[in-house]
């Protein structure tokens, strides 16, 4: 609908038309018909006034219409002549632009590359060093190309298949990385034994050479206070020093240390992968419980490892090799291992330890394996105290294995001394000459003014088995002090130590053998008295052990806490046994003659002489008391009073034996006869020392029973029976009925 101007037909009119008020429609139409009609006149009048000038304008476009033909011609040809012109123009101008969208495609392209010639490098060089196992610096690539490269160039479809690869890169990486981890825990399980053999030497050419220095110092100190005396020692110490750094050089060019046996780097390469990727501590939770259980591995030791020093130095170096690399792990890492799981780690390691050594040490009879062991395990605690472990409990258990090393030596040194007994022939050592005198004397402290007055050949008192023995208790003590060697205890200590395991020697294992010798039945009273002759110079040697032992541990006997040797005590009782072994023999001797004693009770007249068989016993107890006079006065004295004795009281015992029914006067004086010899053999003092007739007095109670029998002075017996003056004051009245009922 038209818009007509208000002024023509009003807006309120046409507001009627719409609001359908009473011929609204026809009104408007004649408004709108009236609006035309004053239109028009304007028009006729505005086209009358202007009418002139368009008729001018007419005129003058009809006068440059010839112009204007001819300048169309003119122009129409010059743009023919400049379309002609400009064909090359126009050909270059398309060659310019085709060219410039060219070099601006060129452009966009050159910028696109240069985005994406980065991210392409940097995956090139990640594969690289994939190649190459360069796995950590491979997860630096990826962190820089993800957070810095892949962002610019997202939008390609070659960024996301690299996106894409990524993470199964890193699980790749993972995998690889835990491959190696394993690898490298298998391997040094199998090398750990090398690995501790290696540390343990070092170890034990670092003590050496400290010791060689430390005696290179105390020579040093004292030059000039023993200058003359310890000249020839200092050049002797200086020559073994130069030779301790001579052969730790050459062994430091040809060894290499501990921790360069191992090739350390998987570990490094896992735990710097797994700490980039966010899981070390899934790691380091898997590398201690992989290490807890090789630990376990590790301890147990094999069943035959008693057996040979090479089981034991295998079981070591195995532990020894297993704390190496845990503490180079400890110092090199952060975090990976603590001081406090190594610790835990090695305390449980420790128990195990002291309970397989309790356990296979216990097997071990040999006490040179047994010394070997303790040095192993001095060595195994000295590696492991140089990597900063506590070993005090292993040197605790030293000194329970010491006990069983002194039980070894002492079952060693019983058939040593058995040995001895067994090869002795129990006679004084002859010596020919001075050079064979010298021979004994040093190896047994032996003094006697007397005989050195004598000459030559001449025999020493004591058998072969006294230097034998006494040599033999100083190798004892020799071996005792080798296993207190490298215990880091005081001299005091190691004296206190030796002279125990030398009175257990003496006290239990010489005793023991000195009393089986003493009761074995070939053994007879020559032997026994040599057996006391040589115990009587062995107690007076104990001395000279004490000051070797003095001598060895520079500990003056003078000291309060010093202990003394037991030796005394043990040869006395040896000696006690041996002296009522001689009784006990000497008896046995007597009572075999006795029973060879073939009395004719019924014999009318004596033979006139003395029975053969008592005169072979008087012989023989003659012979046997000479041997004597190398012993002590009252022990030939006690022997010769117990052996008269018992001849008296066997004597009587043949006179009263209950199945002898009858009795000659002859017998009688066939008996007295023997009691006569017995008398006389008494008062020829078989051993000297014997006051008046004391010896006589053991056949007093013989002598007066027969004095009664044979003067028959029955009357005077009885009338003085009871009286302290009594003729037959030790007849018993029993005896005597019984005899003369006989």
């Amino acid at each position: 609908m038209l818009a007509l101007p208000d002024r023509c037909c009003g807006g309120g009119r046409l507001r009627s038309v719409y609001d359908d008020q009473p011929n609204a429609h026809q009104k408007f139409m004649e408004k709108l018909d009236a609006c035309i009609r004053n239109h028009d006149r304007e028009i006729e009048k505005m086209c009358n006034f202007h009418h002139q000038g368009f008729v001018d304008a007419i005129t003058e476009l009809l006068k440059v219409r010839a112009d204007a033909e001819k300048l169309k011609v003119q122009v129409t040809d010059t743009n023919r002549r400049l379309q002609d012109a400009g064909k090359e123009v126009i050909a270059q101008t398309e060659e310019i632009i085709r060219c410039r969208v060219q070099q601006r495609n060129i452009t966009t392209v050159v910028e696109k590359l240069q985005l994406c010639l980065p991210v392409l490098e940097m995956y090139s060089k990640l594969k690289e060093q994939m190649s190459v196992k360069r796995y950590y610096s491979a997860l630096k690539t990826m962190e820089q190309l993800e957070n810095l490269y892949l962002p610019r160039v997202s939008q390609y479809r070659f960024c996301q298949i690299m996106i894409e690869n990524l993470p199964k890169l890193r699980e790749e990486i993972k995998e690889i990385s835990m491959s190696d981890l394993k690898d490298f825990l298998e391997s040094i399980r199998k090398h750990s034994d090398r690995i501790g053999e290696t540390a343990m030497k070092q170890a034990q050419q670092q003590k050496t050479f400290s010791t060689a220095l430390q005696k290179q110092n105390n020579v040093n100190y004292g030059r000039n206070m023993h200058l003359g005396r310890n000249r020839i020692l200092e050049s002797k110490n200086e020559i073994t020093l130069k030779r301790t750094f001579e052969d730790e050089d050459e062994h430091e060019e040809e060894v290499l240390t501990a921790q360069d046996l191992v090739d350390f780097s998987p570990v490094y390469r896992c735990l710097h992968i797994y700490s980039v990727l966010g899981d070390g501590e899934i790691f380091e939770n898997y590398y201690r419980k992989q290490r807890r259980k090789q630990a376990r591995l590790v301890l147990q030791p094999q069943s035959s490892m008693h057996e040979t020093v090479e089981g034991y130095r295998r079981y070591f170096s195995q532990i020894v090799g297993f704390f190496v690399v845990e503490d180079h792990i400890l110092h090199v890492t952060q975090g990976l291992v603590t001081r406090t799981y190594t610790d835990e780690l090695w305390n449980m390691a420790l128990s195990k330890i002291i309970a397989v050594l309790r356990t296979h040490s216990s097997y071990c009879s040999d006490p040179d394996l047994v010394l070997e062991l303790k040095n192993l395990i001095v060595v195994f605690a000295d590696t492991l105290q140089g990597y900063g472990f506590p070993v005090n409990r292993l040197f605790d258990l030293l000194f329970e294995i010491r006990d069983q090393y002194n039980e070894t030596l002492l079952k060693k040194w019983s058939g040593l001394f058995r040995d001895i007994f067994e090869a002795d022939n129990y006679s004084p050592i002859p010596v020919a000459n001075e050079e064979e005198y010298r021979i004994v004397i040093s190896k047994f402290p032996f003094q006697d003014p007397e005989l050195d007055k004598q000459s030559f050949p001449k025999k020493l008192p004591m058998s072969q088995s006294v230097p034998q023995i006494y040599m033999q208790v100083k190798e004892f003590i020799y071996a005792s002090l080798k296993f207190s060697e490298s215990l880091h205890r005081s001299s005091t200590e190691i004296d206190d130590m030796l002279r125990k395991s030398t009175n257990l020697l003496l006290t239990r294992t010489l005793s023991s053998c000195l009393q089986n010798l003493i009761k074995k039945p070939h053994i007879g009273l020559t032997e026994l008295v040599q057996i006391i002759i040589n115990t009587t110079h062995l107690e007076q040697a104990c001395k000279y052990l004490e000051d070797f032992i003095s001598n060895i541990t520079n500990i003056s006997q003078l000291t309060v806490h010093t202990a003394r040797l037991y030796g005394l005590s043990t040869f006395k009782d040896a000696r006690h046994a041996a002296e009522g072994e001689i009784y006990t023999k000497l008896n046995q001797k007597i009572d075999e003659f006795i029973q060879i004693a073939d009395y004719d009770w019924t014999m009318s007249e004596s033979d006139g002489r003395a029975s053969g068989y008592l005169m072979d016993l008087i012989n023989f107890l003659r012979s046997t008391f000479q041997v004597f006079t190398h012993l002590p006065g009252k022990v030939a004295q006690t022997a010769c009073m117990s052996a008269c004795q018992h001849l008296s009281m066997s004597l009587m015992q043949m006179l009263l034996d209950s199945e002898l029914k009858q009795i000659s006067m002859g017998a009688i004086q066939q008996f007295n006869l023997d009691v006569i010899q017995c008398e006389l053999f008494a008062s020829s003092e078989p051993v000297p020392g014997f006051q008046g007739d004391t010896l006589q007095l053991a056949f007093i109670d013989l002598r007066q029973l027969l004095d009664l029998f044979m003067v028959w002075d029955w009357s005077t017996y009885l009338a003085d029976y009871g009286q302290a003056t009594s003729k037959y004051l030790r007849v018993n009245p029993s005896t005597a009925l019984t005899l003369l009922e006989k």
